[in-house]
């Protein structure tokens, strides 16, 4: 079953194309991933879903939901975390929580959420006294409330230190599990690569790619990375002949050679055949981050 559809979205802002004919559709109880750089008409996108804003051509449906013309509808089905939101600095975690709950006709479990987000310690406490972490676990509460089939978390854990980011991944792997939809922006490549099923690559307003992320990986250039330092120093020329050899760089006693794994097999052969040891071997996958580079040309900064 398809949760989310987007069909040729097109959205100029002053005579400039933001959105420029994005396509995708997300199952329900996938973590669908929207990726890029900053300007590149992620959170457009997204808020033409939410309804926040109506695009000047192209289909949105959201559980079958047209939500510029279906706003009560899509209230039922969607929840929502934006990129940027603030409550007021004295309103306590059960306050927010009980005010948010007053919007909807069957609101969720508030005790039962705020125990399973690690709220229940906190409900006494104001907004202005949370740690980023702890806000962000509440606007995931908020967006929660209202029971949503699809979740749009957008911008999750921009600001968070690495510990708080980790606990908030969590969180979104187990609304996922409990068969929510999940609809993912963001920058971070970590992030992507841990939760989403599927991610689309867009820059410009366009979809570039769209795969799952060791689907994007794979279609890299350089999917494999080869670093060593040897006892008998090797041609590099020699290494970037090896077949699929992307680039080959020598810096302070190591080589880094980038390649597929045709490329780590011929190298194995050479470094017999020299009767060469490799020292500090390491043969990595790459990264989600070199693929968008690799499949975009983008700086993702």
């Amino acid at each position: 079953m398809t949760a989310i559809e987007v069909r040729g979205l097109h959205k100029t802002y002053a005579g400039r194309k933001v959105v420029d004919g994005v396509s995708f559709e997300v199952g329900e109880g996938e973590i669908f991933g929207i990726l890029g750089p900053n300007g590149a008409g992620k959170t457009t996108t997204v808020e033409c879903v939410e309804g926040l804003r109506t695009p000047d051509e192209g289909r949105v449906r959201v559980c079958g939901h047209d939500p510029a013309t279906e706003r009560a509808a899509l209230t039922r089905v969607l929840g929502v975390q934006l990129q940027e939101s603030e409550l007021q600095a004295k309103l306590t975690v059960r306050e927010a929580l009980d005010l948010y709950a007053s919007f909807y006709e069957r609101p969720a479990d508030r005790h039962a959420l705020a125990e399973r987000l690690g709220l229940l310690p906190h409900l006494r406490t104001r907004f202005g006294k949370l740690s980023g972490g702890q806000k962000q676990r509440l606007f995931i509460a908020l967006a929660l409330l209202g029971d949503p089939r699809v979740v749009v978390l957008d911008e999750l854990t921009t600001g968070l230190d690495p510990r708080a980011r980790r606990e908030v991944w969590s969180l979104v792997e187990s609304i996922r599990d409990d068969g929510v939809t999940v609809l993912l922006v963001t920058h971070f490549m970590e992030e992507a690569q841990r939760l989403c099923d599927r991610i689309a690559l867009l820059d410009q307003g366009r979809i570039t790619a769209l795969d799952t992320p060791e689907g994007l990986i794979g279609r890299a250039a350089a999917a494999k990375v080869i670093s060593f330092a040897a006892d008998t120093p090797l041609d590099p020329e020699a290494l970037r002949a090896l077949p699929e050899a992307v680039s080959v760089t020598v810096a302070d006693g190591r080589t880094v050679v980038a390649g597929t794994d045709e490329t780590v097999a011929a190298f194995v052969s050479l470094l017999a055949r020299r009767g060469v040891t490799a020292r500090q071997l390491r043969v990595t996958d790459a990264t989600l981050d070199d693929a968008y580079l690799d499949l975009t040309g983008a700086d993702l900064r």
